[in-house]
């Protein structure tokens, strides 16, 4: 029904019948499907926001997407789980589908996904992180992004349904590291 990036881990909708694939579909454009996102962002968020800015290719590199004035609209909510010295940890709500939205749209607003190879930037290793933490976030194997949950209407019986898949253990050290930093 819908794709995750290469390297992003989480929760994904398989139609197993065409009446199911046209229902959810249906959900899918009406915006009702509720998708959200954990990631960790390079730089500090001051605080939750939305990005409104339409997605389309972009204009000199083929295989990239861009924020466009000729693309489609595209909207993302972001929320501030937790802040670090120089990453943020955050939750994202989709209203659109469209390619890499979240990696488009967090590198838009000047925060890429750590470990995003595409869209990322330099890192900017924390002052006084450990050999471990510092090793850890440069060798980040892929972006820092999980589909965390997934809410939509059952195609067939109407019941309201919804999922959560835990982050997965690299996140989860990541994650831990960072927190550990702080406290140190």
């Amino acid at each position: 029904m819908h794709r995750l990036d290469k390297d992003t881990t989480g929760l994904l909708v398989v139609a197993r019948t065409l009446q199911a694939h046209t229902e959810l579909v249906r959900q899918l454009q009406a915006r009702s499907m509720k998708r959200e996102y954990e990631a960790v962002l390079c730089g500090v968020l001051t605080a939750g926001g939305t990005v409104d800015a339409p997605i389309g290719r972009h204009p000199r590199d083929r295989v990239k997407m861009a924020v466009v004035a000729t693309g489609k609209p595209a909207v993302t909510h972001y929320r501030v789980l937790q802040r670090f010295e120089t990453l943020s940890h955050v939750r994202c709500q989709l209203e659109s589908g469209r390619t890499h939205q979240i990696r488009v749209h967090m590198a838009h607003i000047g925060h890429p996904l750590l470990g995003d190879a595409v869209y990322g930037a330099r890192l900017r290793l924390p002052k006084q992180a450990t050999e471990p933490t510092r090793k850890l976030l440069q060798q980040f194997p892929r972006q820092a992004l999980h589909a965390a949950q997934l809410g939509l209407e059952h195609p067939v019986t109407g019941e309201n349904m919804q999922w959560q898949a835990p982050l997965p253990e690299d996140m989860q050290a990541l994650l831990q590291a960072l927190r550990e930093e702080v406290v140190a």
